[in-house]
């Protein structure tokens, strides 16, 4: 089932899905799985091109000769604007403490080296947002057997995903619309549909 709020249609799995990650049993392994890199946008892009400086540090060998050779982003197969990959998977922006992996721009805004966010489709990942020819965007649930301990932790706390991604829904799409967010989550739970 769908729901507008706002000019965004909402899949109702991320009212009813229960979702909280849990990098220390994942390692952060949705970095390097895959077959493209992230969705980003030209503004990101030129966001994190900026910021390349606070970054390139925490970046392996073979991400920074992507990067000088190729640039941050690439047009994948599908048409979609992604960030670089290394040796087709790894996202050019993972890093790695121990043997867990994470994002090099989210680890330098964290440590105040920059004020650039990681792209919001990582921020709002396992929520795939797609840009429809009418200008509406649509959220959906997008299911992926490496997050299933993201699954079994956010049953484990009664955390649902709309509630786990509060932080990115409201970076993407602004506060009021956050606002009606809940209000349609409160009026689901009164008809029943949660």
């Amino acid at each position: 089932m769908i729901v507008e709020i706002g000019n965004v249609l909402v899949s109702t799995e991320i009212f009813t899905e229960q979702f909280c990650c849990d990098i220390s049993q994942c390692k952060g392994i949705c970095c390097v799985e895959g077959d493209a890199g992230a969705p980003v946008t030209q503004e990101e892009i030129l966001a994190i091109e900026d910021a390349l400086d606070s970054v390139w540090h925490d970046l392996s060998a073979q991400a920074q000769s992507v990067i000088d050779t190729k640039g941050v982003a690439y047009v994948d197969r599908d048409g979609d604007l992604v960030t670089s990959i290394v040796g087709g998977k790894d996202c050019v922006f993972t890093c790695y403490d121990g043997d867990c992996c994470l994002c090099a721009i989210e680890k330098a805004q964290r440590a105040g080296k920059t004020s650039c966010s990681k792209p919001i489709s990582c921020a709002l990942y396992p929520i795939r947002e797609k840009v429809l020819s009418n200008g509406m965007s649509a959220l959906s649930y997008n299911r992926w057997t490496v997050c299933h301990a993201a699954v079994r932790k956010g049953r484990d706390l009664g955390l649902p995903l709309y509630r786990f991604l509060e932080g990115p829904l409201t970076r993407r799409f602004g506060k009021d619309w956050y606002a009606q967010l809940l209000e349609t989550a409160e009026a689901m739970k009164k008809e029943g549909w949660l």
